[in-house]
């Protein structure tokens, strides 16, 4: 199953490691640390022209990749949830 994360982003669902608040959880050092880190790598996609209300958190190849979207964190689990149930 995919998941489109905004603008013409869309991710595998199996590649997800996490979908965090931005809001709530840049309140941490690790947490800044940890998104500086990968922005300097060059590993952050900017998928919103808005400001960013989550981040995503994928495997990938060389390392995770962190999406930032104007999507919540609830939008996203929404949409999971409604693809889910229209394969039943």
């Amino acid at each position: 199953m995919y998941l489109h994360l905004g603008q013409e982003t869309v991710v595998d669902t199996r590649d997800i490691l996490g979908v965090f608040d931005l809001d709530n959880t840049t309140v941490s050092k690790h947490t800044r640390a940890f998104l500086a880190r990968a922005q300097q790598e060059g590993r952050v996609v900017d998928v919103s022209h808005e400001l960013p209300k989550s981040f995503i958190v994928c495997a990938g190849a060389g390392g995770e990749m962190v999406y930032l979207s104007q999507l919540a964190p609830a939008t996203l689990l929404k949409r999971s949830r409604q693809f889910l149930q229209n394969l039943t």
